[in-house]
């Protein structure tokens, strides 16, 4: 016998919607033994929180679960999830650890990364060495373990109305990986109130400055910003023709609109190139922002405690118990 359990957040459709979601649980319950367990409130370690001014989407529970499983329930929180100008490097040198040990507790992270974009870059950082993990390694893994254990609360708030643009920024940190010199690509999406989709990935060249950098960074932020673009419209969220994305670097603005600086560029991948041809056709727009109000910075490195603070607060991040 099948049982199927569906949710409906009325929070998010109305009138004909509605209407179509109830014809659709009818004709379900017609075929299948279902049950309907109402406004979705807890699903795969998610738990959602639905008010009259937006929803909140944390989780707690597993967050708690993962404390306690690696001893670190009772141990003394933390502001930041890493020391701001901490560089983390394969430490060959070092005191091994239990490599199942450590990568378990990684993976416990990168399911956290579902709510918690203001861990991405620590956990993004962490994995790159779970083949041959440390001591120096461990400690940062345990750095952010004390961080979740003050913040354990926390998720992302999406107030309801408000704007329906979805804006991006886009940022890298040069030459940041001390052991092959390769950059750090970030980017967020922010829909309405709070961040909807969000990346800190090592990009997969060196780069030789950091216009071209910044230039790989915002191609990969265009690709998912297409994307993106197709999904909200199959949800009747149809955006502007232009997708707005913000960087801090005009030297990668100026060459996304015009090849000027060939002598310097032209050694660059093709495929990247991808970004000139998206700003050309009008599909994206890269606009400068100040870098004190790039919210991608947090997804390249670790920042000043009112940097960060700053930062996450734009992201959408907040304590369950401050919303209304």
């Amino acid at each position: 016998m099948l049982i199927v359990s569906i949710y409906v957040d009325d929070l998010l459709f109305t009138g004909n919607d509605e209407l179509m979601f109830t014809e659709f649980k009818n004709s379900m319950k017609n075929e299948f033994d279902m049950t309907d367990l109402g406004k979705m409130k807890y699903f795969l370690g998610l738990e959602v929180l639905q008010k009259s001014g937006g929803i909140f989407i944390g989780q707690r529970k597993y967050a708690q679960e993962v404390l306690q499983r690696f001893e670190m329930n009772q141990s003394k929180s933390v502001q930041t999830p890493m020391v701001p100008g901490f560089k983390l490097c394969k430490d060959e040198e070092g005191i091994k650890v239990d490599k199942t040990h450590f990568k378990q507790l990684v993976g416990c992270l990168m399911y956290l990364t579902a709510t918690r974009p203001d861990v991405m870059f620590a956990v993004s950082l962490l994995s790159r060495y779970m083949e041959n993990p440390t001591q120096l390694h461990l400690q940062l893994a345990k750095r952010v373990l004390r961080y979740l254990q003050g913040t354990t609360e926390y998720g992302i708030f999406y107030k309801k109305g408000g704007n329906d643009d979805l804006i991006a920024y886009t940022d890298s940190d040069y030459a940041g990986d001390l052991d092959d010199r390769r950059s750090t690509s970030g980017y967020v999406f922010l829909f309405g109130s709070g961040a909807v989709s969000w990346s800190s990935k090592k990009q997969p060249i060196v780069s030789l400055s950091t216009t071209e950098a910044e230039f790989i960074a915002a191609a990969a932020c265009a690709c998912q910003a297409i994307w993106l673009k197709r999904v909200l419209k199959t949800l009747d969220q149809t955006q502007q023709e232009k997708n707005t994305i913000h960087c801090d670097n005009s030297s990668a603005i100026e060459l996304s609109r015009n090849p000027v600086m060939h002598g310097r560029s032209k050694h660059i991948d093709v495929r990247f190139h991808f970004l000139r041809e998206l700003a050309q056709t009008g599909m994206i727009e890269l606009v400068h922002c100040n870098t004190l109000e790039q919210i991608a910075d947090v997804m390249t490195k670790p920042l000043k405690l009112d940097a960060f603070l700053k930062l996450r607060t734009m992201l959408g991040v907040c304590a369950e118990s401050s919303i209304n």
